[in-house]
């Protein structure tokens, strides 16, 4: 089976014209990836479905507007491939280029599932993991530079800021093909009185992901190999640029701007002035205009005939299913009252699923299943189906709809639709291959895969996802449930936040709530939320450090199951910190050489985060800070919180107890927590 995105029907028609031009030689590709997914064997299934993909992308792409997604073949032996060419290059010099990919890219990665290989003018992909509309900024050795060094540095950089900065904004504001060029002329004519410059994604992804892929591969803060030369280029899996000092893409460019003159007043940081292109002569307007009419003539009834049967398509549509009303309470203005552009059918749901056979079950929790399914256009995704009878459920499902629908960063998971039909509460999130960071890391052989470099990018990625929630979102949003099962892995170890039925919105300068209802998981939870309902962003920070913990030490932050004395993590890394003893309790799957530096410091920021009083925890932005930067001084750790061992927790009980069952995913960690009218018994450690 094959399926195909079409992007821009239109090209088709232009394209008709320039079948029978010759094709240009395209020449060696400039960058290669192999995949990391494995190997496939001659002859197999998979090497069928191979052959099959990159014949279709070739013969397809450039009738399809330069770019094309596309799917053979059934799991195991499924492929996913994208082919894209150069936003200037025509329908020849495309099919030409994609040639020569289809035939390198087989040999270059031999017998590898996975490939990229890319040239001046095409980037052919394929996979055995979908990749489709999500961001993958690796450009491991695809970098390359002009030889050539420029006299004025300073300056060259400013205005090779402002020209990628103004073409990247008309990429991804005014192009729906994610291709913009652009020429800076400059005040004076030496030494460089032109600078050319082209940036281009992947069509597939939203313009939030076409600016996050160029900022990640260098865009702002460009790599050390380009700075002080005339030219450069980064070409990305999903995304490239390149800037120059001569023209070397075809056509106008999308934006022609003018640098002013060195002594010419202007407001700070003034955007430099936009010229339109040079006008065409009489006769290059005649040909265009001709052209023109012959593809409207064509193009009218094909077009007027679409819009039609899109029409009765939607009236039939709309008779067929009435609007769906979201069962929300009304107390919060941010809650969305109706989602019909989120509304998936029952139907397709129920055949992605295999009707939520077991086979597909990935999990179940507190508020019910977890289900893989495969939609008809060849996306992987996974169905939350809440519990009918959960009350739990449905103020869940309210606070999902309204958070993650409006989040979108890189280190969050994505929310892809819900159905409400047939007394169900379903919601589609995208497909995460790996799974939770809990299901390897607590595996005594999955975890070998996580060397400390994985380890410590997971870290940094919670660290970042947290950051936006806190800081940088519309409204601060406090998770309330961060944890190991909640922090879910794409197929590049990617860790993305999930889960924010608990979550809690704070909205203008509050930093603090108080609640009655203590919900969450024990372990990851602080004491001043436990014993008095009190949340902040501190709790959220808290519930980070011991993940930091659990991470460096391979341990779950309680288990109550070995002895009558099993620790909490934090008492554990607390004692052999101030004993001096912390290179002990590292996960022995680690191995001998992981940087102990980079290990200790993980520690001591996850101490910092987990400290008792609430004040003295960093908060995130301090937190991303100190994990990016080796240079900046880490404060001794305070005493943490909740260091008691079971046995003393015990010991101290008495028949007041607060139930932390309600809302908990993971019905393992649902306990009662016996709490002393003293609130809270502490043993003091000291170092000897």
């Amino acid at each position: 089976m094959v399926s195909f995105r079409h992007v821009s029907f239109p090209f088709f028609l232009c394209l008709l014209f320039l079948i029978f031009l010759s094709p240009p030689t395209t020449g060696d590709p400039f960058a290669k990836q192999c995949g990391s997914t494995g190997d496939y064997t001659a002859n197999s299934a998979y090497e069928t479905n191979l052959n099959l993909l990159l014949r279709s992308l070739a013969s397809n792409t450039s009738l399809s507007g330069g770019f094309l997604n596309a799917t053979v073949g059934q799991s195991p032996e499924q492929i996913y491939g994208l082919a894209m060419c150069r936003g200037d290059a025509n329908a020849s010099v495309c099919r030409s280029c994609l040639s020569d990919a289809i035939q390198d890219a087989p040999q270059l990665c031999a017998y590898n599932k996975g490939a990229i290989v890319g040239y001046d003018d095409c980037l052919l992909r394929y996979s055995n993991l979908r990749f489709f509309s999500t961001v993958d900024s690796s450009s491991a050795g695809m970098i390359a530079w002009n030889a050539n060094n420029v006299t004025d540095r300073s300056r060259f950089d400013k205005i090779v800021d402002e020209l990628m900065s103004a073409i990247t904004d008309w990429a991804v504001s005014n192009s729906t093909r994610r291709f913009a060029t652009g020429l800076m002329v400059n005040s004076t004519k030496a030494p460089f009185p032109q600078i050319y410059g082209l940036v281009q994604c992947t069509q597939d992804l939203s313009p939030s992901q076409c600016q996050q892929c160029l900022q990640d591969i260098g865009l702002e803060t460009r790599p050390i190999q380009l700075e002080g030369r005339e030219g450069g280029r980064v070409v990305a899996a999903s995304c490239n640029f390149r800037y120059e000092i001569y023209k070397f893409f075809d056509g106008a460019p999308s934006l022609r701007l003018e640098e002013p003159p060195e002594n010419a007043p202007a407001p700070e940081n003034a955007p430099a002035p936009v010229v339109p292109p040079p006008t065409k002569t009489p006769e290059e307007e005649g040909k265009k205009k001709n052209a023109i009419r012959k593809v409207l003539a064509i193009a009218i009834p094909l077009v007027t005939a679409f819009v039609l049967i899109s029409i009765i398509c939607i009236c039939i549509s709309t008779r067929r299913k009435p609007i769906v009303k979201l069962p929300l309470d009304g107390s919060s203005p941010e809650e969305i009252v109706s989602v019909e552009s989120l509304l998936l059918d029952i139907s397709t749901l129920r055949f992605a699923t295999a009707n939520f056979s077991e086979e597909n079950k990935l999990g179940e929790g507190g508020f019910g299943a977890v289900f893989k399914g495969l939609l008809p256009d060849g996306r992987e995704i996974a169905v939350k189906r809440l519990s009918a009878s959960s009350s739990q459920g449905v103020r869940a499902l309210r606070n999902e709809l309204v958070l993650v629908a409006k989040l979108q960063h890189r280190n969050l998971v994505r929310l892809l639709g819900i159905c409400l039909e047939e007394q169900e509460k379903l919601l589609v999130y995208e497909y995460m291959p790996n799974r939770s960071l809990d299901t390897i890391l607590f595996d005594p052989e999955k975890r070998k895969q996580l060397n400390w470099g994985k380890r410590n990018k997971i870290i940094g990625g919670i660290a970042r996802g947290l950051q936006y929630l806190h800081e940088e979102s519309q409204l601060r949003i406090i998770h309330r449930d961060l944890k190991a099962s909640n922090i879910l892995l794409d197929a590049y170890l990617n860790p993305k936040i999930s889960d924010f039925g608990l979550a809690r919105l704070f909205g203008g300068d509050q930093t603090q709530c108080t609640t009655n209802q203590v919900v969450g998981t024990f372990g990851y939870m602080p004491p001043e939320y436990v014993m008095h309902g009190q949340f902040s962003i501190k709790s959220d920070v808290y519930g980070f450090g011991v993940l930091v913990l659990e991470i460096v030490t391979g341990r779950k932050s309680s288990d109550f199951s070995n002895s009558e004395y099993a620790e909490y993590i934090v008492n554990y890394v607390w004692e052999r910190w101030v004993k001096g003893t912390i290179l002990e309790i590292l996960d022995p799957s680690l191995g001998n050489h992981c940087p102990r530096g980079e290990v200790l410091r993980c520690v001591q920021i996850g101490l910092l985060c987990v400290q008792k009083n609430p004040s003295d925890r960093p908060n995130m932005l301090q937190v991303v800070v100190m994990l990016s930067s080796i240079s900046v001084s880490l404060p001794a750790p305070s005493m943490p919180a909740f260091c008691t061992r079971k046995s003393d927790i015990d010991s101290n009980a008495s028949s007041n107890e607060v139930d932390l069952s309600g809302g908990t995913h993971d019905k393992s960690s649902r306990k009662l927590i016996p709490v002393s009218p003293n609130e809270v018994s502490i043993t003091e450690l000291e170092p000897r």
